[in-house]
């Protein structure tokens, strides 16, 4: 049996304070109404799409928890993020980004989405690169999307360093792949916090 519209309208509500990146589509398997029903729902309520929840929770949260570097310095948006474990950020290639002949993005703008992502998983004041192994697999164009996933895959205390590895990706096919050897301020043991 439905709930009736008001009971309905504070659960979807609460379900979506409770999860931003629930998608009309779940919501509406969730209620038993159609997603269009979930649609006039939420734009009723004054709750924005998927996109822009997704965006705003991000601002949010990540400008509070990126310690190395000011959230807008990074370089494509940040998605996802557990400090000194994994970070995933998005980077849509605009004509901009691209050389005009061939509309092939520039190697650079790759780097600089992988570098700063690095930069922006550690949890720390100051993080620097101290070198980098890159590998620049396939071309990306301009209109496609460049996803980015960042893991810590080793830690070395007494130099303080951490080693992160970047995989960016185009519609699941790798196209560039970093590593990068990351000089932190302190280096945190486990369970730690600042």
């Amino acid at each position: 049996m439905r709930k009736p519209k008001k009971e309905r309208q504070q659960e979807l509500t609460e379900s979506i304070k409770d999860n931003p990146f629930v998608t009309d589509e779940e919501l509406s398997i969730k209620f038993d109404v159609s997603v269009q029903t979930i649609r006039l729902d939420r734009m009723e309520l004054g709750i924005p799409e998927l996109r822009e929840r997704i965006k705003h929770v991000a601002v949010k949260t990540f400008e509070d928890e990126v310690k190395s570097l000011p959230i807008d310095e990074v370089i494509g948006e940040i998605i996802d993020i557990e400090l000194d474990e994994r970070a995933i950020s998005i980077f849509d290639v605009k004509p901009e980004h691209v050389f005009q002949r061939n509309q092939i993005a520039r190697g650079h703008h790759l780097f600089a989405q992988a570098n700063s992502l690095a930069v922006a998983v550690m949890n720390d004041e100051l993080a620097l690169t101290v070198k980098s192994e890159l590998q620049f697999l396939r071309p990306v164009t301009a209109g496609q999307r460049v996803v980015a996933k960042a893991h810590v895959v080793d830690r070395n205390p007494g130099k303080n360093r951490a080693y992160v590895k970047v995989v960016s990706s185009v519609d699941l096919a790798t196209v560039f792949i970093g590593t990068f050897e990351m000089y932190r301020m302190t280096e945190q043991s486990e369970g730690d916090e600042k």
